[in-house]
């Protein structure tokens, strides 16, 4: 009987799960009829799409001219995003599923509600890595937030694989958390198809691995990457190549993104001294904690992988707000250490927190906006959340890093060392 009740339980909820994902894609199909966009989507999905459909080299002339005539009607202008390729051939990987369906709006809404699903996703492995149960309520809440908080929602509507790289590297986090080192190894491989996000991080996991000898995790994530370079090769020689030289050319028709580009045009005079004062600061912290994390366990580890996450963000790598998708999990670990550190003084400060994050960010980017074919934010967005993480971070590092049990441990020697 009992059997029989969870058999039916488990069938209710796979089947409200489906509902749920029917209607969503329903509403996201209506919403991109109405609404063009979705950029950071097309050019992968058009590039895949003749890839597969006709052959086409998705770095060819041709295909940016097919991608140029959807997105505009015409060719991009010299001053508009020429709306490259870009990404990695192997982008193909994830992007293969889509691009069998003929019809833009609805390939574009699919892709949306797969993003959505993946935020959800992304709650609740960012609950199990900082091992944070939360009340039911506030479990809503967090769900709620980051499902329509600006850095959030803006990659779903955007269509940015951000979110992907961030389920992928938070994935490869719970893997590594229990030892699953070679499929670790693959996701973090595949993580690269946005190199930008996860440079740092990887440089870090491959130290820190080394430093513990976990190798299965560094030969798995090194030929994993081997193989899909060598594999996209054999379907499009000289791809990688062609890659690089989109990528230079990116920053000559798009709005700056790093801190350095921001503070020149913001400050002509003194903004790239700024830009590497954040630079040196930035590196000069990952350096030291980069050090003292090597040999340690995994809770160091975890922290320390979110400071890198967001320092990425500020030390002069080119960035876009929808990567600090990518941050969330890092601050799941804030809120939880102030949750189960502070009790009430805590529950207040994550209730405030997410409430300060989700309407100040919203706030700032519709009194900075600037509207054309399609709406811009101004490069004040860029700062907010990684300086409030990096903050937040080294006031929750003695807590994060020192799991409870060793909290305890440590307590009890020094009242022993106080007695004798």
């Amino acid at each position: 009987m009992e059997s029989h009740r969870s058999s039916l339980g488990a069938v209710f909820v796979i089947a409200t799960v489906i509902l749920i994902l029917v209607g969503l894609t329903y509403f996201n199909h209506r919403f991109t009829a109405q609404n063009p966009g979705g950029n950071d989507f097309l050019s992968r999905w058009v590039g895949t799409r003749l890839f597969f459909t006709r052959g086409w080299n998705p770095y060819s002339d041709r295909v940016t001219q097919e991608i140029q005539e959807l997105a505009y009607g015409r060719p991009a202008a010299p001053d508009e995003d020429q709306m490259l390729f870009v990404y990695p051939l192997y982008t193909i990987l994830v992007i293969a599923p889509y691009a069998f369906f003929g019809e833009y709006a609805l390939a574009r809404a699919l892709w949306m509600t797969s993003l959505q699903a993946m935020l959800v996703a992304l709650v609740f492995m960012g609950f199990s890595l900082s091992r944070w149960r939360p009340p039911r309520w506030l479990l809503v809440m967090v769900l709620l937030f980051a499902l329509l908080w600006y850095h959030g929602l803006r990659p779903v509507i955007n269509g940015n694989p951000s979110v992907v790289v961030a389920v992928l590297i938070t994935t490869a986090f719970l893997l590594i958390r229990s030892e699953q080192d070679a499929a670790a190894g693959f996701l973090l491989a595949l993580s690269t198809i946005k190199p930008q996000m996860v440079i740092l991080l990887i440089l870090f996991i491959l130290l820190w691995a080394g430093s513990v000898k976990r190798w299965t995790l560094v030969w798995s994530f090194l030929g994993s990457l081997i193989l899909m370079i060598v594999g996209a090769s054999l379907l499009i020689p000289g791809w990688l190549v062609q890659n690089i030289t989109q990528v230079l050319s990116y920053p000559q028709y798009t709005l700056p993104g790093t801190p350095g580009a921001i503070f020149a045009h913001w400050l002509p005079g003194i903004g790239n001294q700024l830009g590497w004062l954040f630079t040196v600061l930035s590196a000069s912290a990952l350096i030291v904690e980069w050090r003292a994390a090597l040999r340690k366990d995994f809770s160091w580890f975890y922290w320390t992988a979110c400071l890198t996450l967001t320092l990425t963000n500020l030390i002069g790598i080119r960035t876009a707000t929808e990567n600090y998708v990518a941050m969330f999990p890092s601050l799941l670990l804030v809120l939880a250490v102030w949750d189960e550190r502070w009790n009430r003084i805590g529950r207040w400060l994550v209730m405030t927190s997410l409430i300060i994050l989700f309407v100040g960010l919203w706030v700032v980017f519709l009194n900075t906006v600037q509207t054309g074919d399609q709406p811009l934010q101004d490069p004040v967005i860029f700062f907010p959340l990684p300086i409030f993480l990096w903050i937040s971070l080294y006031w929750v590092r003695w807590w994060a890093i020192h799991p409870p049990r060793v909290i305890l441990d440590e307590f009890r020697r020094s009242l022993g060392a106080d007695l004798v």
